[in-house]
């Protein structure tokens, strides 16, 4: 008899178990969808617009980021450096969030629908 990894096994409890599409259509699932979309979205479409003026400036504004600031170190460097300060921060900043907004109500839904299973 061949059995299917559990992996296989809970997409194919997915797909039959009613419990499965009450939860995703429940005012619960709702908010954390919506409490990680206000966070998520936002931060996603300032970081990349932030990233797009870098890349702009880099290929139009030559002259600006090419300003020394000290030493050998220009503004093209900062704002390259900055890119990573930001990438850094926003992962930090999102796992804070995820552990206190979306993380416990999560939970509480896969506790709910495991006590139903």
């Amino acid at each position: 008899m061949h059995t299917a990894p559990a992996g296989d096994r809970s997409r194919d409890l997915r797909q039959t178990d009613p419990s499965y599409t009450e939860v995703q259509a429940s005012a619960e699932f709702g908010e954390l969808r919506g409490a990680h979309r206000s966070f998520a979205f936002p931060l996603t479409v300032a970081f990349i617009s932030w990233y797009l003026l870098y890349v702009l400036l880099s290929n139009y504004a030559g002259g600006f980021m090419g300003t020394k600031v000290v030493g050998n170190i220009n503004v093209a460097l900062v704002f390259g450096l900055a890119q990573f300060l930001t990438t850094f921060l926003i992962a930090w900043w999102y796992s804070r969030h995820a552990a206190a907004k979306l993380d416990p109500r999560a939970e509480a839904i896969k506790a709910r629908l495991e006590g139903e299973a």
